[in-house]
């Protein structure tokens, strides 16, 4: 059975930092037996202004972040999929959120650009608003690997059941959701959501998340966690920087899928 992990961070506007706390983490999540490793959204940086995140933005296939995954994927022989970093877009004002998987020769094996957005207000003082400094991705992504097939998200994504829909045809076992969700929506909808992905499409689902006080004006949720295909949770780390790390059986998501066949019972697509 694969082993896989979700690393749990708490970046902050300090780059070289951070890169420490995830070289320090996926570290320990190779010590542990993990085949495959999850770092959580904006691993590399949450600064104090959206705007931060545009100077260290890099091309597709070289610069500095993506040296850094692809020399973490080779030193620990590990599928490392890299949360997301700022990727050129075209615009110079704004990024793609990109999420790029590489396997343990240090290869790029996939990329997926977050979809959806969040431009929303919270509350009357809490209030985002992704496309300022984002473009949004276009394209459902799904990773063949010898874990599993692996549907790509990233987390306001995590609403969007009809998302999840769309990578069925492909096969997915696991579900990955690199998240940096706010402690106000993470209390309330966090876990029930990734739950319901799980149970819904009957594939595991591996969640890596920010967890604490990112800067003075950010707190998030965290409780990464990987939840089984009947929507059991297999483990979690609730705040603070942490490793989860759980043994899963695609064995399991064929008999369900057998067992309990409602994917084959959808009749509205």
């Amino acid at each position: 059975m694969p082993r896989v992990a979700a690393v749990q961070m708490v970046s902050t506007p300090d780059v070289d930092a951070n890169l420490d706390s995830a070289t320090t983490l996926l570290r320990r999540a190779a010590a542990e037996g993990a085949e495959f490793a999850l770092l959580p959204e904006f691993f590399a940086i949450i600064g104090r202004e959206d705007t931060d995140k545009l100077r260290i933005q890099e091309p597709f296939g070289k610069g500095p972040l993506q040296s850094f995954l692809a020399g973490q994927a080779r030193e620990h022989g590990l599928w490392l999929m890299g949360g997301t970093i700022p990727l050129e877009s075209g615009e110079p004002d704004r990024v793609l959120n990109s999420c790029l998987l590489y396997n343990p020769e240090g290869e790029c094996m996939a990329r997926y650009d977050k979809i959806h957005l969040f431009d929303v207000s919270v509350t009357a003082e809490e209030s985002y608003s992704e496309s300022r400094t984002m473009m949004p991705g276009a394209d459902v992504t799904v990773a063949k690997t010898p874990i599993g097939n692996i549907g790509m998200s990233v987390c306001y994504d995590l609403r969007f059941p009809e998302l999840y829909r769309r990578m069925l045809p492909q096969n997915i076992d696991i579900i990955t959701v690199p998240s940096a969700f706010t402690e106000t929506t993470g209390r309330k909808h966090w876990e029930v959501l990734l739950r319901s992905r799980a149970i819904e499409n009957l594939s595991f689902v591996i969640a890596a998340a920010q967890g604490g006080r990112n800067t003075e004006t950010r707190t998030t949720w965290g409780h990464s966690m990987i939840i089984d295909p009947w929507g059991d949770i297999l483990g979690v780390v609730e705040k603070g920087p942490g490793v989860v790390c759980a043994d899963i059986d695609l064995e399991q998501v064929r008999a369900l899928r057998q067992s309990f066949p409602a994917l084959q019972h959808r009749t509205l697509t």
